[in-house]
């Protein structure tokens, strides 16, 4: 297999980590606790998967990163502050299992949202969005509307919405879960090679697929059922963007065990 240049992480980052959480916990007010214990270390230019069984907290983390959601306990720092402040600052997005779209608008009109939202010209979000819907594959669609398009195509739009803004971090939970086989890998690939060209900006990815996980991570965080603890942190030490053929290559699947045998113990 052909080696590519690894993704560089910024010397800079090794001082001040982009997301902490120490000791981080989620209970609800049924007395549910969703996360328990939860301790992670996120570096700029990192790409990090979690796993981890059905309920056992990966939304909840990802959300209260997001600034969407309050620990209950413990302590958690994003890009040096709170999570509702960096949520505030413009410079996180965050990607949903769905594609969220707006139905009465145009594909363009839908990317365009957030700088629409901070007051940006017309001609320059336009050009932004433009740029961004090429990234996907979407330019030739910018007047579509969203029930026009595949389910895929959808889920394009919707990257396409959270990076116009050039977030430092990216928060995506389950994004191709509901999409085919095919159309996942596909997004995949196009995911990696968006990353892999923006070396400042951080992926923190939520996924119930193991393969998933291993094809695009530069670390996967692997959690235990509720209450969701992180128990193991797996290295993927691959260089990007990855060939096809890492899929089926000893490396692939020698790491998709050892994060299932973490899974299973």
């Amino acid at each position: 297999m052909e080696l590519e240049k690894p993704h560089p992480v910024p010397e800079h980052s090794l001082a001040q980590p982009l997301v902490q959480l120490e000791r981080v916990e989620k209970k609800y007010a049924n007395h549910t606790i969703a996360v328990q214990d939860a301790n992670l270390l996120v570096r700029e230019g990192e790409f990090i998967s979690f796993v981890g069984p059905s309920g056992c907290g990966k939304s909840t983390i990802l959300r209260m990163i997001a600034g969407l959601s309050e620990p209950s306990g413990g302590n958690l720092q994003v890009m040096g502050g709170t999570a509702d402040s960096a949520r505030k600052s413009g410079r996180l997005a965050y990607v949903f299992q769905d594609a969220t779209l707006m139905p009465w608008c145009n594909v363009l009109d839908n990317v365009a949202l957030p700088l629409e939202l901070k007051g940006i010209s017309r001609k320059q979000r336009t050009e932004e969005s433009l740029r961004v819907l090429e990234l996907v594959g979407l330019k030739d669609y910018s007047k579509s509307l969203p029930r026009e398009l595949s389910g895929g195509m959808k889920m394009r739009v919707s990257i396409a919405r959270s990076l116009v803004a050039q977030p430092d971090l990216l928060l995506m939970d389950e994004p191709f879960g509901a999409l085919d086989e095919l159309t996942r890998q596909t997004l995949q690939q196009e995911l990696l090679g968006i990353w892999s060209a923006n070396p400042r900006m951080t992926v923190l990815f939520v996924t119930h697929n193991v393969f998933e996980a291993v094809y695009l991570s530069t670390r996967i965080a692997v959690m235990t059922p509720r209450p969701g603890r992180i128990v193991g942190q797996i290295d993927v030490h691959t260089s990007v963007p990855r060939q096809e053929d890492f899929r089926t290559s000893p490396q692939f699947n020698e790491l998709a065990s050892r994060v299932n045998a973490v899974l299973r113990h």
